[in-house]
């Protein structure tokens, strides 16, 4: 496999397993936050969809987007199902603009962010991407056993 490939593997992966987990996720939940610092399940799905949408606006512009708006500002939550519906079409398209990218840019092109003090790779940053996605993973999971339901098996 080349580097670009096993990126798109370990993307895929963990949304698979998203998606598995966020299954679990009833509507009586949608709304529910362990303590009142937290955010709800259902907002924290969208900062995951969202903020994936966020990172490519970084690597389109290779670093800092000051003027970016989010295509989510201003929709009410509702449920599970539409945010996945809604987020869809800028998944593919995240997914396609990853592709594109050769072994080569993933090592000389740098991503920017002075206000974050980050100075990072491509292929550094793409997997910080991913990373952001499993942190919140585990805050799943946790949320779950806080909430006193089966956690659903991610682990296959």
């Amino acid at each position: 496999m080349v580097p670009i490939d096993l990126i798109i593997l370990n993307l895929e992966e963990i949304r698979r397993r998203s998606l598995k987990l966020w299954s679990g996720i009833t509507p009586d939940m949608y709304f529910w936050k362990p303590d009142k610092e937290a955010i709800p399940f259902l907002e924290m799905v969208r900062h995951i969809l969202e903020t994936e949408h966020l990172y490519q606006q970084i690597i389109k512009k290779r670093g800092s987007v000051p003027d970016y708006t989010s295509p989510w500002n201003d929709r009410p939550y509702t449920n599970l199902e539409d945010e996945l519906a809604f987020s869809a079409p800028y998944r593919k398209e995240f997914m396609a603009f990853v592709q594109s990218f050769t072994a080569e840019d993933l090592e000389t092109i740098e991503i920017i962010r002075p206000e974050r003090n980050q100075r990072r790779r491509l292929g550094d940053f793409l997997l910080r991407v991913a990373y952001h996605e499993s942190v919140h993973t585990g805050q799943f999971l946790s949320y779950f056993r806080t909430y006193g339901v089966d956690r659903p098996m991610i682990w296959d």
